[in-house]
């Protein structure tokens, strides 16, 4: 480990154990939400730039505004992808940034803390309440009611899928809402998404068509993932070569990375592009994705094309990729055989998507 990465891990190991008790204190259970109607901003704190970090918090924000269907809601992240993920999320207002590097960008810093606490809020949401910054901002913030992230123990011993990334801040709200004597949810957790328009899935049946000149379903695979999550050149080339035998009357287009590398050496037709929404419309055209555990893995989850997460370190419970006959493959105990037989089943049973029409 470099030594700016141990800085790092002692800075996010030091702010955590420093903001750990914000808002454990205060107790709001006097409080009750009498009119729901009565909520007109949100603000919702996930100060965390990456592509999959994003992608994961659509389920909450699909649960809030469902929720409370009169609200704008603000977002508190960091980078500057937000705002292509929630182009076409009607009730998202204001994105509010923070800059990758504030001792770069110290005034820009500042004035997104001063702009959070300007703000009047009806209530503001931490979506990780291991976030130093999201309790940060909740506790900052002008908001009547304040939600910190903590786990709620009951959803915990009942839900199987409670370890979910994307599933747990829906659970957590959820259980704070009854402190506010709103009635219990049961429903079950809406999927990623990255709300496509028809036009843009359009726009990526015509690219595929354009790579690959026929009518034949269609394969993505994506064989990038940053650090121990890549699978090496000897695991894909085998898989490639076994996936384009069994599968000869479909096409098999692999999505490239930004780094614009392959683990396969450039052996399949191509799609390059730093657009997420079209790489997004791609892989919405395609029957089926196969790739390991990354933001892309995430964005084809999050266009509701069946997804194949290839799990090697990662915790599959907590990043999973689910809905529409998507699943995880622990690639250290399962076979080949295991793949392809998961492959067939899901390819036979066909797709069932939201973006069907617009095909």
């Amino acid at each position: 480990m470099g030594i700016l990465k141990k800085i790092n891990v002692f800075r996010r190991s030091l702010m955590r154990n420093l903001t750990k008790n914000i808002g454990k204190a205060s107790s709001q259970e006097d409080i009750i939400l009498v009119d729901k109607t009565d909520i007109k901003r949100i603000l919702i704190c996930r100060p965390n730039g990456r592509l999959g970090n994003l992608l994961l918090i659509t389920p909450l924000v699909q649960e809030v505004t469902e929720i409370f269907p009169n609200c704008k809601v603000d977002l508190f992240v960091k980078g500057t992808l937000a705002p292509i993920i929630f182009e076409n999320y009607d009730n998202i207002d204001k994105i509010i940034d923070l800059p990758k590097k504030p001792f770069k960008n110290l005034l820009k810093y500042l004035n997104v803390w001063i702009s959070i606490k300007r703000q009047k809020y009806d209530i503001a949401i931490n979506v990780d309440q291991n976030s130093s910054s999201g309790r940060l901002a909740v506790q900052f913030s002008n908001a009547k009611y304040k939600f910190y992230g903590d786990s709620a123990e009951e959803s915990q011993n009942v839900k199987n899928d409670y370890d979910h990334i994307a599933k747990y801040p829906v659970y957590n709200f959820r259980y704070y809402l009854t402190k506010l004597r709103f009635p219990k949810s049961n429903k079950i957790v809406a999927p990623l998404d990255l709300k496509l328009s028809s036009a843009e899935i359009i726009n990526g049946k015509n690219i595929i068509n354009s790579i690959v000149h026929n009518t034949k379903r269609t394969i993505c695979i994506f064989t990038y993932a940053t650090g121990e999550k890549c699978l090496s050149e000897e695991w894909w080339e085998n898989f490639y070569a076994q996936l384009k035998d069994e599968y000869q009357n479909y096409n098999i287009i692999e999505i490239l990375p930004v780094e614009n590398v392959s683990q396969i050496g450039f052996k399949a037709p191509t799609f390059y592009s730093k657009d997420i929404r079209e790489i997004g419309a791609i892989i919405a055209s395609a029957d089926l994705f196969i790739g390991a555990d990354s933001g892309i893995m995430h964005l084809a989850s999050s266009v509701q094309t069946p997804t194949i997460g290839l799990f090697s370190v990662s915790n599959i419970k907590k990043y999973e990729p689910y809905d529409n006959s998507s699943i995880a493959i622990d690639v250290n105990l399962s076979t080949k055989k295991e793949y392809f037989k998961i492959i067939n089943s899901i390819l036979n049973n066909g797709k069932l998507s939201i973006y069907s029409d617009a095909m």
